[in-house]
């Protein structure tokens, strides 16, 4: 035997390695987390101009085609109306979250908040791991109880990603 190999002149064969390891890679220098108020005041801008695009023109929509209707089938035409005007303001917001999201990496809201997402290297991500694993993923994993809560929780890590960013190996920055 070796003497680097034998156990008896000196090298435990029991002792941790010797190697630096790191469990996760730390992201670019150059890149500044993003607060996490910043990201709820986004999350929460986001849902609020999604609620103006959709739910907003489809309860006006009732009630403009409610008062001009006639008393003996009302529903039928306020009905109608909203939905048409809910899907109009559903598509329009779909395809302007969409432009945004695969120009920069940013919805509406992270646009004005000045944050965007990027991979954990610093790179862009494309808009469909944005929207698959980032949101169709977790808009799936919902039904499970308590996901939700549980999914936002992650955010109090060091790296600061909630569970749908570990998915998606992504980071929210300071755009």
């Amino acid at each position: 035997m070796s003497a680097a190999t034998n156990p008896s002149e000196g090298q435990n064969p029991y002792a941790p390695p010797r190697a630096r390891v790191r469990d996760v890679a730390a992201p670019s220098a150059s890149l500044v987390l993003a607060e996490r108020s910043t990201r709820l005041g986004a999350a929460i801008v986001d849902s609020l101009i999604f609620s103006a695009m959709v739910y907003i023109p489809m309860l006006v929509g009732m009630l403009i085609a409610g008062m001009g209707s006639s008393s003996d089938d009302p529903s039928g035409a306020f009905v109608l109306l909203g939905m048409g005007l809910a899907f109009v303001g559903f598509v329009v917001w779909t395809w302007l979250t969409l432009k945004q999201m695969g120009a920069t990496g940013q919805s509406l809201a992270k646009k004005y908040f000045n944050i965007k997402v990027v991979h954990t290297d610093g790179s862009q991500v494309p808009l469909s791991t944005l929207i698959l694993k980032r949101n169709v993923l977790t808009w799936l994993l919902s039904i499970i109880p308590l996901y939700g809560i549980i999914e936002v929780l992650f955010i109090f890590s060091e790296q600061r990603q909630c569970l749908h960013d570990k998915m998606a190996d992504t980071l929210v920055v300071e755009a």
